[in-house]
C-alpha cells in the first residue's frame, strides 16, 4: 500500500510539475512549424538505430529534424553527416545515491520530466513529436504530450516494447511501481495523435487492452546491412586482431609473405584475399547485456560444442563474438573468464557503428537470445542479421514466428541442449558449401524482402501527409 501511495504521488507531481512549468511559460508559436519534426528518446541515440532511421527517412524526404536524446555512443555516419538532422543533447542524469530507492526512482523522474520538457520547449516548433516508447516510458509520454499541446503539434507513438513489462523483470508484474506504470502507459498512450507498433501482435494488444489505433511498422534493415565483401572482410578482420586475439593469425607459414587473420589472408604476390582451409567459424551475436537475454544459455551451449569436439565431431573451431555494451556485460565477461576451451573463443568487443554491419555481413551464424518481456515486439539483431542472409538461431518467445521462420531462414531454441545440437548441424563438415547453413542462406538472399525506406514511404508517410 505504502508503495502504492507513492507511486500514485509520484504522477501526481509530475503532472502538477509540468503543467507549472507550461502557466510559468509565455505561450507563443514560432513560425515555421511546417515540415519539422521532433525525433526523441529519453535514451542513448547512438543506441536507438529505429529512430536514427526515423530521422533519416525524415530528411530524405526534406524534413527538418531535431534528434534528440542521450549523446553517448555516436550515431552513424549518415545522421551526422545529414544537413537536415541536428542532435539535440538531453542532460543525463547520473550519481544519485542518496536515500532509499523509491526516494531515488521519484527524484530521478522528476528531474528528467523538467530536463525533457525543457529542451523540448527550446528547439524551433514542430509539426509532429515522434517518441519512441521504450523503456523508460515514465516520464517521456506525458512530457512529450506536454509538450504537444505547448507547440499544438501532433504526438507519434512508436511502440517497441511496455516500459512496465521491462520493470517486472527485476521487481515482479506485482508490485506497486509497476501496476502505476502500467496504468500510466494506458492512459497517456491514448492521448497520441497516431501509433506505430513492431509487430501485428503488439498491435493487437494496444487494441485489445488499451483501445489504441497502431499501425504496425516491422524492423526492417537499412540499405547498409548486407553480405560484406571479401576484401572488405579482411580489411575488418585485420583492424579488429590488433586489439582481439580471436581475430588474429596463428604463426605465420615459414617465407609466407601473405597478410594473414584469423579468417582470411591476402597473397603478397598478387594482393587475392582468400579465406584459407580449416579456417575457424565465426558466430555473431549482440546484445545490450539485460535482464531479458540469459547469455548463459550460450554459454552452456559453447560448453557442449567444446564437448562434441572433443568427443571427435567433424566440427571447426569456432570464435563467438557478443558485441554490445549494458549493466550485465561485467558479470557475463567473469563467467567467460571462468572457461576453458581449446576449440571455441570467446570476445566481447563494442564496434564503431560503422563495423557493425561489416562484421554481421562477414559471419558465418548469428544467435539471438533476446526474450521479450511482453512476448510482443521482436529483436531488431535478426532483422540486420538477416539483411546481412545471415541465418540465426534464436530462443523461442511468443510472436517470434513473425520474424524467423524455424528450418527456413534460421532454427528455433528453447534452451541451451537445444542450441548446442544446432550448432553441430549446422556447422558438420563446415565451411561444406552443402547443408542447412547454406540452405538458409540461400533462401536469404532469394527473399530480399522490403528494406526500411521502402517499408517506411508506405506506413509512416501518409500518417504524416495526413491533414498537415
Amino acid at each position: 500500500v505504502t508503495g502504492g501511495a507513492v507511486a500514485a504521488l509520484l504522477l501526481l507531481l509530475l503532472l502538477l510539475l509540468l503543467l507549472l512549468l507550461l502557466l510559468l511559460l509565455p505561450w507563443r508559436r514560432r513560425a515555421g512549424g511546417a515540415g519539422r519534426v521532433c525525433v526523441a528518446v529519453l535514451g542513448d541515440v547512438g543506441r536507438s538505430p529505429r529512430m536514427q532511421y526515423h530521422a533519416l527517412a525524415l530528411a530524405r524526404h526534406g524534413r527538418k529534424v531535431a534528434l534528440l536524446g542521450y549523446l553517448r555512443d555516436r550515431p552513424h555516419r549518415d545522421v551526422l553527416r545529414s544537413a537536415h538532422i541536428r542532435l539535440v543533447p538531453v542532460a543525463e542524469l547520473r550519481g544519485l545515491r542518496v536515500g532509499p530507492k523509491l526516494f531515488q526512482y521519484v527524484i530521478k523522474v522528476l528531474v528528467q520530466s523538467v530536463q525533457l520538457l525543457y529542451t523540448l520547449l527550446r528547439i524551433d516548433q514542430p509539426s509532429y513529436i515522434l517518441l519512441q516508447q521504450n523503456p523508460p516510458g515514465l516520464p517521456s509520454i506525458a512530457v512529450a504530450w506536454v509538450a504537444g499541446l505547448f507547440w499544438r503539434s501532433k504526438l507519434i507513438i512508436d511502440w517497441h516494447n511496455y516500459g512496465y513489462t521491462i520493470m517486472s523483470l527485476s521487481h515482479g508484474r506485482n508490485h506497486p511501481l509497476v501496476q502505476v506504470a502500467k496504468w500510466y502507459e494506458k492512459l497517456f498512450g491514448r492521448l497520441s495523435d497516431y501509433n506505430l507498433c513492431v509487430t501485428d501482435a503488439m498491435k493487437e494488444d494496444l487494441w485489445r487492452n488499451c483501445n489504441i489505433k497502431a499501425v504496425t511498422l516491422y524492423d526492417k534493415p537499412a540499405s547498409y546491412f548486407k553480405e560484406t565483401p571479401l576484401e572488405l572482410r579482411h580489411r575488418l578482420f585485420m583492424k579488429l586482431s590488433r586489439d582481439y586475439e580471436p581475430f588474429r593469425a596463428g604463426a605465420e607459414p615459414v617465407g609466407s609473405s601473405a597478410e594473414r587473420s584469423a579468417f582470411t589472408e591476402r597473397d603478397g604476390r598478387d594482393g587475392r584475399v582468400l579465406q584459407p582451409r580449416g579456417r575457424p567459424a565465426l558466430l555473431i551475436s549482440s546484445t545490450s547485456w539485460t535482464e531479458d537475454e540469459d547469455f548463459s544459455v550460450l554459454l552452456k551451449a559453447l560448453e557442449g560444442y567444446e564437448r562434441f569436439i572433443e568427443e571427435g565431431a567433424k566440427l571447426p573451431a569456432l570464435v563467438c563474438v557478443i558485441t554490445g555494451k549494458g549493466p550485465l556485460k561485467d558479470y557475463y565477461n567473469g563467467l567467460i573468464q571462468k572457461l576453458h576451451f581449446k576449440h571455441v573463443q570467446i570476445c566481447t568487443p563494442w564496434l564503431e557503428a560503422e563495423d557493425y554491419p561489416l562484421l554481421l555481413g562477414s559471419a558465418d551464424l548469428g544467435v539471438c537470445l533476446h526474450k521479450s518481456s511482453s512476448g510482443l515486439d521482436l529483436p531488431m539483431k535478426v532483422v540486420d542479421m538477416f539483411g546481412c542472409c545471415l541465418p540465426v538461431c534464436a530462443i523461442h518467445f511468443e510472436c517470434l514466428h513473425e520474424l524467423v521462420k524455424h528450418n527456413e531462414n534460421g532454427l528455433i531454441f528453447r534452451d541451451s541442449r537445444e542450441l548446442a545440437e544446432q550448432l553441430k548441424m549446422l556447422f558438420w563438415e563446415f565451411p561444406t558449401l552443402e547443408g542447412k547453413l547454406q540452405g538458409f542462406r540461400q533462401n536469404l538472399r532469394a527473399s530480399k524482402g522490403l528494406r526500411w525506406d521502402e517499408s517506411w514511404d508506405q506506413t509512416v508517410l501518409p500518417l504524416l501527409e495526413h491533414k498537415e
